[in-house]
């Protein structure tokens, strides 16, 4: 089925899902030093909600999980700031023009790093209201590896920076953060990608409608190209919520 969003004719029968499953398995991919995800069903005594133990005609679970730790996620500001912001509130378009880009991170004192000049070059003066940064080499495994503390690539300050200044206003990437895993708290990929100077008394021109998706994963088949994104989140009052962006290509 072709419909017109956006002025964009797309196939609305050909999507591609560029998120990460959350499951309760060591396929999980994890960061943030937690365990894995719990999916289990509810025990009153000695009712389980699970109907494969026969005494309930529903699966009635309970799921505990971190957005940030298990999978692809979408966060606001409030990721950051003292004072509260909602995913849910901040985030209220769905629809957006996105550029998917491939970088291969630099070596920088023993780092990975994302950096401007990368990302300038290869969006050659384009301002998409989206870029999606798929990492070189893209390895499947990306979809269930345990990032904890093994210093994972991310994006620099100015790369960020620039990003940000460029208007783009939703970044999705393929790593457990923007920023380095130990960098003392400085988050500076998030600030400046935020516009935000202090957590503590959120300047005016901090940008509240702009949103960081972490934790994709973009197959190799799926070109870099122009797309159409659809960003779907859960309707959690939180400052990060589990996503499932879509892309769609434009006919």
């Amino acid at each position: 089925m072709k419909a017109k969003i956006n002025n964009f004719e797309i196939d609305l029968s050909k999507p591609i899902d560029i998120s990460i499953p959350l499951t309760n398995t060591d396929d999980n991919p994890i960061a943030w030093y937690i365990e894995k995800p719990v999916i289990e069903p509810v025990v009153f005594g000695d009712w389980i909600g699970k109907v494969s133990e026969g005494k309930s005609f529903t699966n009635f679970n309970n799921i505990f999980f971190n957005p940030h730790g298990h999978g692809t996620h979408t966060e606001c500001l409030g990721h950051i700031t003292r004072d509260f912001y909602s995913i849910n509130q901040c985030l209220k378009q769905f629809f957006f023009l996105a550029e998917l880009i491939s970088v291969q991170p630099e070596s920088i004192n023993g780092d990975l790093v994302i950096t401007k000049n990368q990302i300038e070059k290869v969006l050659m003066g384009k301002t998409p209201e989206a870029i999606v940064i798929r990492t070189l080499p893209n390895l499947a495994n990306k979809k269930h590896l345990k990032y904890s503390n093994t210093n994972p690539p991310y994006l620099a300050e100015d790369a960020a920076r620039f990003i940000c200044e460029s208007g783009i206003q939703h970044l999705l990437i393929d790593l457990p953060s923007v920023d380095r895993e130990h960098d003392e708290g400085k988050l500076l990929a998030h600030k400046a990608f935020w516009n935000v100077t202090d957590v503590n008394n959120l300047n005016i021109d901090a940008r509240l409608n702009c949103t960081i998706t972490e934790m994709i994963y973009v197959a190799d088949e799926v070109k870099d190209d122009s797309y159409l994104l659809n960003l779907q989140i859960a309707s959690f009052e939180n400052d990060a919520s589990p996503s499932k962006p879509i892309l769609y290509q434009i006919q």
